[in-house]
């Protein structure tokens, strides 16, 4: 019998692009749901290159209701699904942060929820899946599907961004390793010394992958034109009636949000280069916290509890060791969300022990001079980790298995936790055969280089996405990449094939 494969389309068309080369080299049924606007929705109600049993659109299913939502319904769903609702819904960016254009109203929010939670039920009632193939879910209603499957026994195939650089990772959740528990589980490491460790990831630098990506994505001014041509000549005001992301996003409103976020966007730039420190002497011991890219999944979905940096650098710098200083450095990638508001590095700024550097600062550097690195639940920990540091996380993640990487479990217990790692004595072999184990689950699918050549193609180099597609471009596409979606199609095989073996997930 034929699985049920399940594909969340997102909008970026990487999957869409998988299960074309999927279909090719397996027996099996495939269906999906897409969130895309109106004007590439043409595409997929038409679409002959991939034989999809069907493709629910999801935004023809929820619609902006007045009547109350039904609270007992989505009660009994909390305990059928074990899933915390209010955690998604209030660490959804569109509900909490984009106010500028919709200020969602608590019976608005509900009734969304409720009409997602229905169609997600009635798809799985309907299909029964076998394997859900998806990104890792970065809104709340993609995320409400991923839990919702992994807790009905649907095996789900998640990509995803691994600290390892050009690489990917497919696997069931961001925090844990496929059928990996313990580092115990894996081959020693060759007694590799800390040098040879850093040469070895500086070869996947996830970091350098990732703003390439957002350096290359909207830096075309060619691109940039033109996008802004296809907008205001094509602009397609349906949107504002069916897709509950784009309420109140009218032409002008976008115009006037673009302009208004790009003057703020260099206000903060010439405060961040004039005030945040491009140099340092390192005359205290200090511990290094590198802020996070808000808002992103890393924070609203992974660690949802922890959403607030600036009371969690206040908790670290109140439980520190007096002899102690706390480093904190912006993330580069932060000028995609106009940087932070210049208020917030103004209140980090004003804590006497804690320094606050310049996103170009080198971390190579702070990670040599730090006693230690704390981090919500980023890849800083693992590049940490390979300078024979102990690391602080407040969730789990992949390299959470590392001896020297403790999770915190209480707040309270942070000062006494910061006193036990900062003598704790780092092993060059552990990191060496989690690296070992890390190249073992990894894919060789280049997901931010492949995402660059899809803005380029259909996007205009990333800066607008409700554009038409047209079938024959697709198919271009598809024939230039056939290499190359067919190795990660076949990993994704793979991937299916151990699934059955371990006969879990």
């Amino acid at each position: 019998m034929a699985d049920k494969i399940f594909v969340w389309l997102g909008n970026d068309y990487t999957h869409y692009c998988l299960s074309h080369a999927l279909q090719e080299k397996i027996d099996c049924e495939l269906y999906g749901i897409t969130e895309i606007t109106s004007r590439p929705k043409e595409f997929f109600e038409n679409q002959k290159i991939i034989d999809f049993k069907k493709i629910w659109f999801f935004h023809d299913h929820i619609q902006m209701k007045k009547s109350n939502p039904d609270l007992e319904y989505l009660s009994k769903f909390e305990e059928k699904y074990k899933i915390e609702l209010w955690k998604l819904v209030l660490n959804e960016r569109i509900f909490l942060y984009f106010k500028e254009f919709h200020d969602f109203s608590y019976k608005e929010i509900l009734n969304i929820l409720e009409q997602e939670c229905r169609l997600f039920e009635s798809i799985l009632d309907k299909i029964k899946p076998d394997f859900l193939l998806t990104k890792l879910p970065s809104l709340h209603h993609q995320e409400l599907f991923y839990e919702m499957c992994k807790n009905t026994g649907v095996k789900v195939l998640a990509l995803n961004y691994t600290i390892l650089g050009k690489h990917s990772m497919i696997s069931k959740e961001q925090s844990r390793l496929d059928f990996i528990e313990e580092l115990d589980d894996i081959e020693e490491g060759q007694n590799k010394d800390w040098d040879q460790l850093q040469k070895k990831i500086k070869e996947f630098d996830l970091t350098h992958s990732l703003k390439n990506k957002v350096i290359k994505s909207d830096s075309g001014k060619k691109e940039s034109a033109m996008a802004l041509k296809d907008f205001l000549f094509n602009f397609d005001s349906n949107n504002i009636k069916t897709h509950y992301t784009y309420y109140g996003r009218t032409k002008t409103k976008v115009l006037l949000n673009y302009f208004k976020e790009f003057i703020k966007t260099k206000y903060r730039k010439r405060f961040i280069n004039n005030n945040l420190l491009k140099e340092i002497k390192f005359s205290n011991p200090f511990i290094y916290y590198p802020l996070h890219m808000e808002m992103e999944r890393a924070l609203l979905i992974s660690a949802p509890f922890y959403t607030n940096q600036i009371e969690i650098i206040k908790n670290i710098a109140k439980s520190l060791p007096i002899n102690y200083r706390l480093i904190v450095k912006e993330h580069p990638a932060q000028v995609k969300r106009s940087w932070r508001s210049i208020s917030k590095y103004k209140e980090i700024m004003e804590i006497p022990n804690i320094i606050l550097l310049h996103p170009d600062f080198s971390n190579d550097i702070l990670y040599k001079n730090s006693q230690a690195t704390i981090t919500i639940s980023g890849s800083a920990g693992f590049e940490a980790s390979a300078y024979g540091k102990p690391v602080i996380t407040f969730v789990d993640t992949n390299y959470s298995i590392l001896p020297t990487v403790h999770t915190l479990n209480d707040i309270k217990e942070l000062p006494q936790l910061i006193k036990k790692i900062i003598f704790q004595k780092c092993v060059p072999s552990h990191f060496e055969a989690f690296i070992n184990l890390l190249q073992k689950n990894i894919s060789q699918f280049d997901w931010p280089e492949f995402l660059l050549k899809i803005d380029n193609e259909f996007f205009y180099g990333g800066n607008f996405h409700d554009v038409k597609i047209s079938e024959e471009k697709m198919k271009k596409f598809l024939k230039e990449n056939k290499k190359v979606l067919s190795n990660f199609a076949e990993e994704h095989v793979n991937k299916i094939k151990l699934y059955k073996a371990n006969n879990k997930i």
